[in-house]
This record gives C-alpha cells, sequence and structure tokens, in this order.
C-alpha cells in the first residue's frame, strides 16, 4: 500500500475543500453572518491539516499504483472531507453536536439529503450556500475533479483508471476517450453544463440566484438539500416541472449525453438501460396518478405532484412538493421499489442502478434457461454485446453484499424502538442515498431523532451507498493493509 502518495491526494482533496468554502465564506462576510468566523476557523484546521500532510508526504513517489490503493485513496478521502466539511456548522453554533453535523455534512457529500435539521430557514445563508454545494461536489465526485484539472498518473499505471471507478457510480466504468484525464474533463464539462442551463431555467421562474443555485447544485448532484422548509412545495408549479424534468436528466448516464453531442443518436435509443429507465419512470407516473387521482382536484395537479415524488426517488435526489406518506400503499410501494432500483449507472444519482436491475434479470433468465436446456450455452447480452462472467459475479456479489448491510443497520437501528415503516425506510433512503422515507423520516420529517449509534450507522450507509459499497469494505478489510508479497 503507497500510504505516502494516498495521503498527499488527501492533502489535495482537502486544499480543492478550502477554495469550494470560499463562496459560503463571502456570502457570510457580505451579509455579517455569524457562520463567517466558523468558515474562517474551519479553513484554517483544514490548511494546517492540509499542510501538515504535504510535509509528512515530501518525495512521495507514484510507483505501482494498484486497485486496492484505488479504492482506499477514494473512501479515506471522503470521510476525510466530511469529518473536516461539518466544522463549520459546528463551529457557528447551529448544529452543537458535532455527530449531528457529521450526518448532515455525510448526507451532503454523499448526495443523500436525509437531515437532522428541524428548521432550515434559520441557518445563515453562507451555512446554506456550503450544504447545498457539498452536494455538488459530491454528486461527480471530488476525485474525478482533481483528476480534472491535474495529471495525477503516467501511461499503463492504471492509477486515473481505478480512482475513476472507485468513485464513479455503477457496475463498470469506461474511457469516453483514451485518456482519463481527458475522460474526467469531459465528465465535469457535461455536469457544468447542465447545472447551468437548470440555473437558468430557475431564474426565468422567479427565484433568485441564491435559491436557484442551492436548488439547482441539488439536483445536479440528485442530493435533495432545500433552503425551504417545505423543500419545493412552496415554489409555482413551473419551477416543479424544471426540477422534475432536470432530476430525470441528472439521472441518465452522462455517457449518453456525449454521444449525443457526437450525435450518434441512434446509439442512444439502442441503449437498453437508458429503455429501461424511462419505461420505469413513466409506468411508476401512470400507476400512482391512476392511484391517487381522486386525492387532488384535477388530474393535472395529481399528475405534477406524481411526477415530482417519482423524479425525486428514482434520482434519489429527495426534494418534495407533496407528503407522499398520505398515498395509498400501492403508491408508496412503488416508492420504495423505485428508491432500490435507483438511476443510471454513470449519473450522480444512487440506488442499485439500472444497470445492475438489467444485469439480474438478464442473468435470472440465462440460467433459468439453462435449467430447462443444460447443454446449451447462452451468454448474456447488454445493447448486443456479452456480458464477462466477472461482471455478473460482481453484480451478484454487490446485491449480496447490499442486502447483509441493510439487514445489519436495520438491526441496530431498531434498538431505537422507532416503528418497522421508519426503522427500514430510514436504512434503504440512507443507504440508497435518498433522503426522505416513510412515517417519521417521511418528506415532511427527518432523522434528528435517531440516536447517536444509529446516526453513525446511517453515516457509514451513506458512504456506502455512494461510493458502491466496495472501497468501504476493502478500507475495512485486514488483508488491505497488509502488505502485498
Amino acid at each position: 500500500m503507497n500510504f505516502k502518495f494516498i495521503f498527499r491526494i488527501i492533502a489535495q482533496i482537502l486544499a480543492i475543500e478550502i477554495v469550494f468554502m470560499i463562496p459560503s465564506l463571502a456570502i457570510s462576510y457580505s451579509l455579517n453572518e455569524i457562520s463567517f468566523r466558523a468558515f474562517l476557523i474551519s479553513m484554517a484546521i483544514i490548511a494546517a491539516i492540509a499542510i501538515l500532510l504535504l510535509i509528512i508526504t515530501k518525495g512521495a513517489k507514484r510507483g505501482k499504483f494498484y486497485a486496492r490503493d484505488g479504492l482506499v485513496t477514494t473512501s479515506l478521502s471522503w470521510i476525510f472531507m466530511s469529518l473536516l466539511g461539518a466544522l463549520p456548522f459546528y463551529f457557528s453554533g447551529f448544529i452543537p453536536n458535532y455527530i449531528d453535523a457529521f450526518f448532515e455534512t455525510v448526507s451532503g457529500f454523499t448526495t443523500t439529503g436525509s437531515s437532522i435539521l428541524l428548521e432550515v430557514e434559520s441557518l445563515d445563508k453562507g451555512l446554506l450556500f456550503w450544504r447545498s454545494l457539498t452536494h455538488w461536489l459530491g454528486g461527480m465526485g471530488v476525485l474525478v475533479f482533481l483528476m480534472s484539472i491535474v495529471s495525477l498518473g503516467k501511461k499503463n499505471q492504471g492509477f486515473s483508471l481505478h480512482i475513476l471507478r472507485a468513485e464513479s457510480p455503477g457496475p463498470s466504468v469506461g474511457k469516453m476517450v483514451p485518456r482519463m484525464k481527458k475522460t474526467a474533463e469531459i465528465l465535469y464539462l457535461i455536469y457544468i453544463g447542465l447545472t447551468v442551463l437548470n440555473i437558468f431555467f430557475l431564474l426565468l421562474g422567479g427565484m433568485s440566484l441564491f435559491e436557484a443555485s442551492c436548488t439547482a447544485f441539488g439536483t445536479a448532484g440528485t442530493g435533495g438539500f432545500g433552503v425551504k422548509n417545505d423543500s419545493i412545495a412552496g415554489y409555482s408549479p413551473y419551477i416543479q416541472y424544471v426540477t422534475t424534468i432536470f432530476m430525470l436528466l441528472f439521472s441518465i448516464n452522462f455517457s449518453i449525453y456525449y454521444v449525443i453531442i457526437l450525435r450518434r443518436f441512434k446509439e442512444v435509443f439502442k441503449d437498453e438501460e437508458f429503455k429501461l429507465f424511462w419505461i420505469i419512470v413513466l409506468s411508476s407516473i401512470a400507476l400512482i396518478t391512476i392511484n391517487i387521482s381522486k386525492m387532488y382536484t384535477s388530474l393535472g395537479e395529481a399528475f405534477r405532484h406524481v411526477a415530482f415524488s417519482v423524479a425525486a426517488i428514482i434520482s434519489t435526489t429527495g426534494y418534495a412538493n407533496a407528503d407522499f406518506n398520505l398515498w395509498p400503499s400501492f403508491s408508496k410501494g412503488i416508492l420504495v421499489t423505485l428508491m432500490i432500483f435507483g438511476a443510471c449507472a454513470g449519473s450522480t444519482g444512487g440506488g442499485i442502478k439500472q444497470a445492475r436491475i438489467l444485469l439480474l434479470f438478464k442473468n435470472l433468465r440465462k440460467n433459468l434457461h439453462k435449467s430447462l436446456h443444460p447443454s446449451e450455452v447462452k451468454a448474456v447480452l447488454v445493447n448486443k454485446k456479452p456480458i464477462d462472467d466477472d461482471i455478473l459475479q460482481t453484480t451478484n456479489a454487490y446485491l449480496i453484499a447490499y442486502v447483509i448491510i441493510i439487514v445489519l443497520s436495520f438491526l441496530i437501528v431498531s434498538l431505537d424502538g422507532f416503528s418497522f415503516e421508519t426503522t427500514l425506510t430510514a436504512i434503504i433512503a440512507t443507504f440508497n442515498n435518498i433522503g426522505p422515507g416513510l412515517d417519521m423520516v417521511g418528506p415532511v420529517g427527518n432523522y434528528a431523532a435517531f440516536s447517536n449509534l444509529s446516526k453513525l450507522v446511517m453515516c457509514a450507509d451513506m458512504l456506502a451507498g455512494r461510493l458502491e459499497i466496495y472501497p468501504m469494505l476493502i478500507l475495512l478489510s485486514k488483508t488491505t493493509w497488509k502488505r502485498a508479497r
């Protein structure tokens, strides 16, 4: 394990975190908010730690960088970012319990959107901006951002690929172009472009630049931290429709946008994951709209609330414009299913991912066929290309780890004594990086009442969910810390 080089990368990540705190510092200063001092102290502490790490790791050489190094680098970077990113909330006094501040920050960086705050609008605007900006940073990944601005790897050393695969959501990550640095640049250019476009359309709807920016950051990162106590419910139908559309746009694999830029439109409509995603979205909207139509004054109003909620859940953004806790069990059942399925691989969304769902169903069909025709050899095809058995095995292993983590987390959090619905959906919502669950943690609820132990368990779940489980498991494995022979 190349510890020196790993911690040198973490020092650079912390430097980026300081840079991204500057706008929040400026907002707090311009409005003469008490959080200005909290940001100054926090930035000074982060800078001191970063400098110390740079001094300790002076002369660190990249050398050979294996897959496990990439996984450990990613998980440690996210833990450090969250631990130190929580300091402004803690030092300002708005979140006096550090574990609560850590929970809020992990929820931000992992684009979960679960909150312990009872009164969001009471926060300083500088803190609200930082809270939303953590979504935007976590959406595409701060290590991907670092790769897009700094050359970190030499040819054939695999550094960039290991980092990108560790941080990017989905069962597999491929290259858009031969150089991984260029791929990272393309990803971030698309990400920035869509974010700016989202802000523009929100401004057209009458939002202030501050609110439009915070809302777009939450939408782009599929996070869901709002700047209003009622999330998006108080805004106009136009704003809600714009947010619905962009939540879905950020749920799509970003390679689709690259293909569109290259004008290879036929490839878009042949992509099986893309088609599956829209089939699930449209059918869910139709079924829930029919189920709840009598609860609203018009079919149009019901459709708006349903489309928004489906987009918010399947994208794992978690914004709310209605209390779906009050909807019939059938509708809530669909939403819980969407929580688990999640967005597309290669998007900023969470969940199992549509690509894995596709692989699992195709692999199941293959095994059923094999049981009926033992002598026949049949490959699993996606987009008419055979899938390696290694990818299928990894997908099955992911599902096993997914279920085990949810069961263990549920058992620990159930010690708090809340309802089965509250506890289970809280775990599903945090592990899948969604935000709201049902009952006590529904769209009008929060996570404040949980114990510190439960909050730490859910923090671990949020990190594991965002980093696709393996980086966190590798970090905890004994073999990871043994010298390679």
